[in-house]
């Protein structure tokens, strides 16, 4: 049994590292910079792990019914923690204050953890033994949520879903300790256990209604009705109607809106191909939209455009939702067109050390503003210098 409670330890790892990235993404969504809400977000969360750490020494009785309690509050608070971020984010006056406040409350609650667990288990091994397997246990668990979560949970399950199976996770190994022979040893057992049954119950409600919690949130925060929303391993994209207006939000922030797209577009397009007597190749660098592509393929001696874009979701949508492809006057069907999806930047860099770099007449550059690195080194010195090469 003893083993079996040094395993949950990757659990509670994972799952205390996975209700950091998820503030950390929410932040980074709602707010922009993620460079800045990211590294506050951990520091602050670490912080708070510190005072969980401290706090812990002040627990003298029922450790195990302590134990138990830490993990259906981090369930429950962890588990609630991106729906309230989203649903409260247009509702009260600094949204700084309830980020801050989720993740130093889910930061003490973590950092208590691992102290109880030692002291709980200090009597069935030996303490040097005991540490290091704790310590390489919650490390693991940590790579193992570094790992999930790009890959999986947020192109696959998204941020309230994945913040309500975490939550039952934690719950989960609530339930399981008063379901086992540790129960003995915690004084009203049965009220730990229906307050645990309830928490999962409240999780599974929120995991199964995840999406019209999403739905709601934003249906609040933009104007107009949302009509297409997904989160994908590189932004999360929502397209709302108002009227005629069709507007494209990436990670919150507005990318155009259908009612004077066209001055952008045109301005961008139009006074470097007008100036060439017959453009023939076309690259276009972003621009999932279509929109640049709409007016490129204007021009009748464009033989060829190729789209390197970062984001499938983004073509696919823009290619395949009819509204939308009306915007682009279904710019993505004509047979003049290649997309490539792929990191604009590396896949220069393949191509022009390729014995045979692709030549085109013009470039247009349609990436929105350089709010993190992926993005940002589309503006540097060393992009345009690949880029001259083609």
């Amino acid at each position: 049994m003893a083993l079996l409670l040094l395993i949950s330890v990757i659990v509670i790892a994972t799952c205390g590292l996975v209700y950091e990235l998820i503030a950390g993404t929410a932040a980074s969504y709602l707010l922009g910079d993620s460079v800045t809400q990211f590294s506050t977000v951990i520091g602050c969360y670490l912080f708070a792990m510190g005072i969980g750490s401290w706090l812990a020494q002040y627990i003298h009785r029922n450790l195990l019914g302590f134990f138990v309690r830490i993990e259906i509050l981090v369930g429950v608070i962890g588990g609630f923690s991106a729906a309230l971020l989203f649903l409260l984010f247009d509702h009260v006056a600094s949204f700084h204050i309830l980020l801050y406040a989720l993740v130093g409350i889910i930061g003490v609650l973590v950092g208590v953890e691992i102290p109880l667990l030692l002291r709980i288990l200090k009597d069935q091994f030996d303490f040097k033994n005991l540490v290091s397997r704790v310590l390489a246990l919650d490390y693991l668990g940590a790579l193992f949520a570094s790992i999930l979560f790009p890959l999986v949970l947020v192109p696959h399950l998204g941020l309230i879903k994945s913040s309500f199976m975490f939550g039952m996770l934690n719950i989960a190994v609530a339930v399981w300790l008063l379901y086992s022979p540790y129960s003995r040893h915690i004084p009203a057992v049965r009220y730990y256990r229906v307050s645990a049954l309830a928490a999962m119950f409240l999780l599974l409600a929120g995991f199964i209604y995840s999406e019209k919690l999403m739905s709601l949130a934003e249906g609040s925060a933009y104007q107009g009705t949302v009509i297409f929303a997904e989160s994908t391993p590189y932004q999360r994209i929502v397209v709302t109607k108002a009227g005629q207006d069709v507007r494209l939000f990436l990670n919150g922030n507005l990318q155009f809106s259908s009612v004077d797209e066209y001055r952008y577009h045109e301005a961008l397009v139009h006074p470097v191909l007008a100036s060439l007597d017959t453009p023939k190749q076309v690259l276009i660098i972003g621009g999932g939209d279509g929109l640049a592509l709409r007016e490129i393929l204007k021009y009748p001696s464009v033989e060829k455009v190729l789209m390197v874009d970062l984001d499938p979701a983004m073509t696919r949508l823009f290619s395949g939702h009819s509204l939308l492809a009306d915007l682009n006057k279904q710019a993505f069907a004509s047979p003049k067109v290649t997309v490539l999806n792929k990191d604009a930047f590396i896949w220069l860099k393949e191509v022009v050390e390729s014995p045979t770099p692709p030549q085109f007449d013009a470039v247009s550059i349609d990436v929105p503003d350089p709010s993190n690195f992926s993005i940002g080194k589309l503006y540097s010195v060393s992009f345009y210098r690949l880029l001259h090469k083609v």
